[in-house]
């Protein structure tokens, strides 16, 4: 019984390799790039790319190193081995000969990447057209610096004088600040530098061409804030004694806006991001056909030159204790070699069959796309339907992008719970959020529906969910509340 229980418990325990692996399989198409490269960095016995095929595929025989004496066989344990499994002269690995597992015509795509200027940097450049002296031109860009990601400076004018002194050795008051935050605001995108949303809106509107609705527009912003954000629109009419319409067109103006002018910037590496697909799902004659990114398919073998120098020191009769330090580490080489190659097959297979399964499951939606008819699906799901754990389904699903005849998607967003429709039937709660999303887009902007009426047209529609549920999927939707979609 103790050593049963003993087993089990040694059994349950991942190993190195098997961590490893389980790293591969989460890592997407670029970063599994990156790791490739490191691997072939740190072991030269592992080479990708087709090497000249002028050797035999059996150069060896399958001996295994009969003539070492006792103590060799100790420190190399050349047994573990088969050195004949790396000279196949067939090196395409076995997942890239599948059917529908492999695009040849992405083989060798390079996609080609600007490399452009950053946000910040662009800001920097644009101070150069300014006549500033060197305490101005300091003091300016540290408050570049300070622009966040959004093109906001959210720190007071204090905080950055006194950082300014101890970190930058740099002297000044907060006047001299305030005039530098002047040269920031003339700076493009407009309304970069402000330090909130109000002085954002207000740099936007002082620097577009002035006419009636502008002037009523920086009006409002600048003094009926707060009943803007609010939508308080009769109070508005009231105030500056303006008809529906002429406020309707100030508004309008407001709209065209941007509320994150860094946000917008094409340089900003954070918007430009380029998504790699690690699949493809194209519909050839009716039928669902699944591809596999090609460069994550490389060709890869163990070195000729190490498979050679163990052959060299299989054929000597003399051997050094300096040569059988040389194949120790040669054997340890090829060992880690044959792993990765056999890792990375392991690691296509489960990315395939992972989202081959997911494929089959949402048929429906991958052949026409309407989002309506995603059917609940959960992890356990696919984990049953190919035999893997659920953590490895979720490592697959969680960093994994496919592309669609219908754009490129985050695998995990077909995941979803499911819920009862009014018939007793399992309906996702995707589909439950797009009926949401439609009904909304189709309301009466000038009343649009609360939750608890959004949730009566559910009910109608077949899908009796509670108020609460309403408020919170609009707000994983990213929708506000129906005060805030108020239009004019």
């Amino acid at each position: 019984m103790l050593k049963q229980f003993l087993n089990l418990k040694l059994s349950q325990k991942l190993s190195p390799q098997q961590i490893q692996l389980m790293k591969l399989i989460q890592l997407p198409t670029q970063a599994f790039e990156q790791r490739l490269l490191e691997e072939m960095n740190e072991n030269p016995a592992l080479e990708t790319g087709k090497e000249e095929e002028d050797y035999e595929k059996d150069e060896f025989d399958n001996e295994d190193y009969d003539d070492y004496d006792d103590a060799e066989s100790e420190r190399i344990d050349a047994e573990d081995i088969n050195i004949d499994e790396y000279l196949s002269n067939d090196e395409t690995p076995d997942y890239k000969t599948q059917a529908n597992n492999y695009s040849d015509d992405d083989d060798d795509r390079e996609t080609p990447f600007a490399a452009p200027v950053s946000f910040h940097q662009d800001l920097i450049n644009q101070l150069n057209t300014f006549i500033l002296n060197d305490e101005e031109r300091e003091i300016a860009e540290f408050l570049v610096g300070s622009i966040d990601d959004m093109g906001y400076i959210r720190r007071s004018v204090p905080d950055m004088v006194d950082d300014m002194a101890f970190t930058q050795g740099i002297y000044t008051d907060e006047k001299m600040v305030e005039k530098m935050m002047q040269v920031i605001h003339e700076l493009e995108p407009s309304g970069v530098g402000a330090r909130d949303l109000q002085e954002c809106l207000l740099l936007q509107l002082k620097h577009k061409t002035p006419t009636e609705y502008i002037a009523l527009a920086t009006d409002i912003i600048e003094n009926q804030f707060d009943a803007f954000t609010k939508k308080h629109y009769d109070k508005l009419i009231q105030k500056y004694n303006v008809s529906n319409e002429q406020l309707k067109k100030a508004i309008h103006e407001i709209e065209k806006l941007n509320p994150k002018p860094g946000g917008s910037f094409t340089g900003n590496n954070k918007v430009t991001e380029n998504v790699v697909p690690d699949f493809a799902i194209r519909i050839v004659d009716g039928e669902l056909e699944l591809t596999l990114n090609g460069r994550n398919a490389p060709s890869l073998h163990v070195s000729k030159d190490y498979q050679e120098m163990m052959q060299t020191y299989k054929d000597s009769r003399d051997k050094s204790a300096q040569q059988k330090d040389a194949v120790q580490f040669i054997k340890q080489k090829l060992d880690s070699a044959k792993w990765f190659i056999d890792a990375i097959r392991q690691r296509q297979e489960t990315l395939f069959v992972t989202m081959n399964a997911i494929m089959h499951y949402q048929e429906e939606y991958f052949l026409d796309g309407d989002e309506t008819k995603l059917k609940p699906m959960i992890l356990k799901d696919i984990a049953d339907m190919v035999g893997l754990d659920i953590s490895t389904v979720s490592r697959v699903a969680n960093s994994k992008y496919v592309e669609t005849p219908y754009g490129t998607k985050l695998i995990k967003e077909f995941f979803s719970e499911s819920m009862k429709n009014d018939q007793g039937e399992d309906v996702s709660t995707l589909e439950i959020k797009k009926i949401l999303q439609n009904t909304i887009e189709e309301e009466d902007k000038k009343k649009p529906l609360p939750d608890d009426q959004l949730a009566e047209i559910l009910k109608e529609k077949g899908y009796p969910i509670a108020r609460r549920t309403i408020a919170k999927y609009r707000e994983q939707l990213d929708i506000p509340v129906a005060r805030m979609r108020k239009k004019m």
